[in-house]
């Protein structure tokens, strides 16, 4: 009988297990005993750190977009659609077009995470962002009109995909307002939801003070509860208002509603064993990058080691081995601090997050490993 593995999601994570699984099982899947299957309800894959750059007029949206199918192994058959629920005890998808129903023996979700602006009030209205090809150009546009004023980057909503976007996105746009003329005209402002500057308390005392000298003003403990864009200003739950002529906003994300309806986690993230990557609510299920609730940042390289652990477990049990293969919980980031130089940081569950100082060096790899992402999608690297 086939073994039927399943993986649902097209981007970083869901790409490069089903590519690492083709390869792990390539005598299997040739023999007939393995079918894998990638589900996606696009036909486009995106690297969305690509659209960081946009505004800056340093990348197209389209650097970021490939074909899927040209991405993915030819032994992984490509099923375009998208899964509505999971029935988990009848191990069963449920398509929504076409009704079409695909059944499994082992399932990995990486259905990532989804924008949801419309979670605070006036933020579509008011805010602009990166987290899309069209924020992105939207705010491209928007630069290229500032003249001065306050520009405010304001971190909306947490968790969110590329946890050092934030302070990226402040550090670029103080060295581009710099090099245009308007720097001493503009107020620069950075607010985040927490007690420090970023998630990471590593990553927040290393931050603060490269702020301070740029003349970056830091409003922490800011959670942002409504943007009136008519007034344009943020006011937050403590009652604290900041005022703007330019808002940067990082948008509350979610979970993809096929998991809240399929019962395997509230809030759209799937609880996992952090080691194994299993789902906890469920056999035979497996959940990978965004989807994944993990003590871990949202971060793409996460879902890259991740999606190594999940094809060699799984390769594992359809042998009839014991899965030994854990992840430790390893994440790296590059971490943009201008126009042309960045730093690097790396930690997992028992290494705190270690800063390495701002070069160019470290921006010219962060600008190669954007090239060369597309062998890490294929598995390669």
């Amino acid at each position: 009988m086939t073994h039927r593995i399943v993986v649902v999601g097209g981007g970083t994570g869901g790409t490069v297990v089903s590519n690492r699984l083709a390869e792990e099982l390539e005598s299997e899947i040739d023999d007939g005993d393995v079918k894998v299957s990638l589900v996606s309800d696009d036909t486009k894959h995106v690297y969305k750190p690509v659209f960081l750059y946009v505004p800056f007029g340093v990348a197209e949206p389209d650097d970021g977009v490939r074909d899927l199918r040209d991405l993915v192994d030819e032994r992984v058959d490509l099923v375009t659609n998208r899964v509505r629920r999971v029935d988990t005890d009848e191990k069963r998808l449920y398509c929504q077009d076409g009704d079409e129903v695909l059944d499994y023996d082992t399932l990995v979700l990486a259905t990532g995470a989804k924008l949801a602006p419309d979670a605070v009030p006036g933020f579509r209205e008011g805010a602009h962002h990166f987290y899309s090809a069209e924020g992105a150009e939207r705010l491209r546009d928007a630069l290229a009109e500032f003249d001065g004023g306050r520009l405010v980057l304001s971190v909306v909503g947490t968790p969110h995909m590329c946890p050092a976007a934030p302070l990226e996105f402040t550090f670029i746009v103080d060295d581009w307002l710099r090099s245009r003329g308007l720097r001493e005209d503009t107020d620069l402002v950075y607010t985040y939801p927490m007690e420090r500057s970023h998630g990471k308390p590593e990553v927040a005392e290393w931050a603060d003070p490269i702020l301070a000298e740029r003349g970056v003003r830091v409003e922490t403990d800011f959670v942002v509860d409504a943007i009136d864009p008519d007034e344009r200003v943020v006011s937050a739950k403590s009652g604290a208002e900041v005022d703007y002529d330019l808002l940067v906003g990082i948008p509350p994300h979610r979970g993809d509603e096929l998991i809240i309806d399929s019962g395997l986690g509230d809030a759209g993230w799937v609880d996992v064993d952090q080691r194994t990557l299993r789902a906890t609510a469920a056999e035979d299920v497996y959940a990978i990058g965004d989807t994944a609730a993990l003590p871990i940042p949202k971060a793409g390289s996460a879902a890259h080691f991740q999606a190594f652990t999940v094809a060699e477990r799984i390769a594992a049990e359809v042998r009839g081995r014991t899965p030994t293969k854990r992840y430790d919980g390893k994440t790296v980031c590059f971490v943009e601090t201008g126009l042309d130089e960045a730093s690097f940081v790396s930690f997992d569950y028992e290494t705190p997050a270690t800063m390495r100082q701002p070069s160019k060096p470290i921006h010219w790899a962060k600008h190669a490993y954007n090239e060369s992402y597309w062998l890490t999608a294929r598995g390669m690297l």
